[in-house]
């Protein structure tokens, strides 16, 4: 353990002059006049900062059980050997822990990952029970998030006939919201008996949902010739939050061909101003995507990702089971999972993936 600690601190003090340096560049005036730059460093003050916080607080805790287990050596009082016997405990209890803190911090971060993000959710195969099963995935979303401390705003919703969505937009605005949903894109699946169906029949029916990560004002620049315009009347049930005027709009990009709408907000300008930030983190995503110039090849690579493979399984009947079929993690509690309970699965997925990033850095 002492070695392992050894080489974590060796990793992380090599990293406190990088801290110390951002944390000055961040109130250059120079460096806050150029906002590309500046958002750049401020997330990366924002990542050493945690570090140097994990480095502290693993730190104190070798501390304290070198303290202890020198207590236990000098001490011959039973109620001291006693303390320093339930310190030394503790403090093993949580080293483990601060240790894959770190390893995950120390993870290279893609650029994206501390941005916002827009969470798309769409009805696949299944008819109304596949509308009901989206609605039920934005209730976990929705759950999820609201244990995170972030924000969830709808932006566009086109509901079912028999409840839920056809499909449904929104916007995740917190810390590293991006980062931590983008693997939950994809197809998910789900087994039950639905609430239309009257013979107590097992249904199976899928929905997929699609993770961006929100585009900085910098990030794109779209000429307004490019875009068209259309303004129309919110429809479906919403109560108070959609508007009934005709304050929604529809923007269209005719070099792409993408399509996006909003008809959440109270004001025309407000709409448009959603609909503007979403378009732009859609073709930022095209732009990143393997710099793929024809639509027509990003269109069909946006296909394959929503029906290609689904990433997790919700059963209700004949067993309550979700598992993720990328990691193997499962949940029997299916309320829980349903009712927000999805940091295992979303944990699973991002060590796997470290793992074995890690694996093929030591391979090449």
């Amino acid at each position: 353990m002492a070695e392992n600690e050894n080489t974590l601190l060796a990793k992380l003090d090599g990293l406190r002059g990088r801290f110390e340096e951002v944390s000055t560049l961040i109130t250059d005036p120079n460096v806050i006049a150029d906002q590309p730059r500046y958002v750049r460093l401020t997330r990366e003050y924002k990542e050493l900062e945690n570090l140097m916080d994990a480095r502290d607080e693993y730190s104190r805790l070798f501390g304290e059980l070198a303290e202890a287990k020198q207590l236990l050596l000098e001490e011959s009082d039973p109620e001291i050997k006693e303390m320093a016997r339930e310190q030394a405990s503790e403090a093993e209890k949580q080293i483990p822990a601060i240790e894959e803190k770190i390893k995950l911090l120390l993870v290279p971060k893609d650029p994206e990952d501390s941005k916002n993000a827009i969470l798309e959710i769409r009805s696949g195969t299944g008819g109304d029970e596949a509308a009901l099963f989206a609605g039920d995935l934005f209730r976990m979303y929705s759950k999820f998030c609201e244990s995170k401390g972030w924000n969830l705003q709808v932006s566009s919703v086109s509901e079912g006939t028999a409840g839920g969505f056809k499909e449904i937009i929104c916007s995740v605005t917190g810390a590293d919201v991006y980062g931590t949903l983008k693997y939950e894109s994809g197809v998910h699946r789900v087994q039950r008996v639905p609430v239309t169906e009257t013979q107590g029949r097992v249904h199976t029916s899928a929905a997929t949902v699609a993770v961006l990560p929100e585009a900085e004002p910098f990030d794109v620049v779209i000429n307004e010739g490019e875009i068209r315009w259309d303004t129309f009347r919110s429809s479906g049930a919403g109560g108070q939050k959609v508007n009934k005027t005709s304050s929604a709009v529809r923007l269209t990009h005719i070099p792409t061909g993408i399509v996006v709408s909003c008809q959440i907000e109270r004001s025309q300008h407000q709409n448009r101003e959603v609909a503007m930030r979403m378009l732009k983190s859609k073709l930022v995503e095209i732009k990143e995507r393997e710099n793929l110039e024809r639509i027509e090849d990003i269109k069909g690579d946006q296909k394959e990702i929503a029906w290609g493979s689904q990433i997790r399984s919700y059963v209700f009947m004949p067993y309550t089971l979700a598992k993720d079929h990328r990691t193997g993690f499962e949940m029997g509690n299916i309320t829980a999972v349903m009712d927000g309970d999805i940091d295992g699965f979303i944990n699973a997925y991002l060590k796997q993936k470290s793992a074995q990033e890690a694996e093929e850095k030591a391979e090449a």
